[in-house]
Parts: C-alpha cells; sequence; structure tokens
C-alpha cells in the first residue's frame, strides 16, 4: 500500500473515531436530572449534573428539568348557586428529582403539560363548587388555602412538589357584580330604616316618660294645694320680683293679706 493511501486511511479511521467518541459524551445541566434509556426503555436510576460516556449507538440520555417552574394561569368554575367565576391563579412547582426515571418512562419528558394544568384545574373547579358566590367573595383566601391543599396532595402522589399557590383573582359577570352592588345598598338602606326607627320608638318613650312625669307632678302639687290653701301664697312669693303693682283694681293687696291690728 502506498505511503500516501496508508496514511489517509489511517486518517479516516481517527476521525470516524473522534466523531464517534464526540458522540457518545452526554452532558447533564444544572438544575437537571439525567435518565439512560436503552432502546427506549429507561435502564438508569436519576443521575445528577456532569458529563457521561455511552454508547451512542444503543444508548440515549434525556434531561428532565427539576428546577422550580411557574405557571401563571385562569379558568372558568361555577360556584354552588351557579354563578360563573373567572379564577386567576399562580403555582410554583417542581419535579422531584429521584422520580424522574419514572415520570420519564409512565408520563414523558413533558410531564409539565399533561399533569400540572388538569390537576390544578379540576380541583380549583371542585373547589368553587362547594360555595356560594358572595361567600367565595369573602372567603377567598380560605377558598385559595383549601384548593392549595388539594392541589398540593395530588400533584405529590405524582412526583410533583408544590412550593406555592395562591388565587390572585377572582371575577364574575358585569350583571352578577351590578346585583351584588344593589344588594349592599339596600342592605345599608335597610339598616338605616332600621337605626332610625329605633330612633323613633326611643324619642317617643322618652316623651311619655316625661309626660308622665309632669302629669305625676302635677297630680301632687293639686293634691298639695287642696290640704294647705296657703301654698297658692308661697309660690306667688317665690315669683313675686319685689315690686307693688302701679294700678289695681278693686284697691285689694295681691298674694299677700295683711295680718289685722
Amino acid at each position: 500500500m502506498p505511503s500516501t493511501t496508508k496514511y489517509v486511511v489511517w486518517g479516516v479511521i481517527a476521525l470516524f473515531s473522534l466523531v464517534m467518541a464526540s458522540c457518545g459524551i452526554h452532558t447533564v445541566d444544572t438544575g437537571h436530572r439525567g435518565v439512560q434509556t436503552r432502546f427506549g426503555k429507561v435502564v438508569s436510576g436519576s443521575l445528577p449534573e456532569g458529563i457521561y460516556f455511552m454508547n451512542p449507538f444503543t444508548t440515549h440520555l434525556t434531561e428532565m428539568d427539576t428546577r422550580i417552574l411557574r405557571s401563571d394561569g385562569e379558568t372558568e368554575a361555577y360556584t354552588k348557586d351557579v354563578q360563573e367565576a373567572k379564577i386567576k391563579y399562580t403555582l410554583n412547582y417542581r419535579l422531584r428529582a429521584g422520580d424522574a426515571p419514572a415520570i420519564l418512562q409512565s408520563v414523558g419528558v413533558d410531564w409539565a403539560d399533561k399533569l400540572v394544568p388538569q390537576i390544578v384545574l379540576g380541583t380549583l373547579k371542585e373547589v368553587t363548587g362547594q360555595w356560594d358566590a358572595v361567600a367565595l367573595i369573602s372567603n377567598r383566601q380560605q377558598a385559595g388555602i383549601q384548593a392549595a391543599k388539594a392541589i398540593t396532595d395530588t400533584l405529590a402522589d405524582r412526583s410533583i412538589d408544590v412550593t406555592r399557590f395562591e388565587i390572585t383573582d377572582l371575577e364574575y359577570s358585569e350583571r352578577f357584580n351590578s346585583a351584588i352592588e344593589a344588594k349592599v345598598i339596600a342592605q345599608q338602606k335597610a339598616i338605616e330604616e332600621t337605626n332610625r326607627t329605633a330612633q323613633i320608638e326611643q324619642q317617643a318613650k322618652q316623651r311619655v316618660i316625661t309626660a308622665e312625669s309632669e302629669a305625676k307632678s302635677m297630680q301632687i302639687r293639686a293634691q298639695a294645694l287642696e290640704t294647705n290653701p296657703k301654698l297658692v301664697e308661697w309660690e306667688a312669693v317665690q315669683k313675686w320680683d319685689g315690686h307693688m303693682p302701679q294700678y289695681m283694681l278693686g284697691g285689694a293687696m295681691p298674694f299677700i293679706q295683711l295680718p289685722a291690728k
């Protein structure tokens, strides 16, 4: 074999070996777990970040994201009294690192799209259906806690850990909002009328008490006058300003009878 041809052959072999070697090098990035599959079957546990060498013809390395992911979404649900509500929410979650191989085998690399939305939306619809519309408004925080627990427990059974869930907004139709506003105004007016009625009744009772007191006072004074006629003269003296009247008809001294000499 000519020397030139020999060098070409060795060069091709070296290049082929280099390509083969590079095809067998795989990296698992930070925040991920690697799972090896051979002919589509999972053959490894959860591999941490790093560099791995494997046969590129028979083995494949799949990366599974185990970082905290965030989902902002909304759904429409019906309350117990059949009012349509639009609910917005925020969910933070992550794949349990040690369960990456099982999730890849049973669900796939797109596990987040397949598992999370249907569980969250289904739970929100179920929780919303347990409250009347008005009660849900005033108890939104409690409903959020109830939904968060149900979502956390359900996703935990599927190797997904929830770090945060919150109902960020709750909206009803404009027609329902107008009805609620009218109801609140009517309730406020009813309270005002009740207070006004109570005030009128209290004033009426006070007038009755005052009238009864005056009547009793007059009765006592009348009885006193009957038993003591001199009391009239005494009351006149109490009211007298000390001046003698300038004109007297009949020539009699009013109020006071002077003793005879």
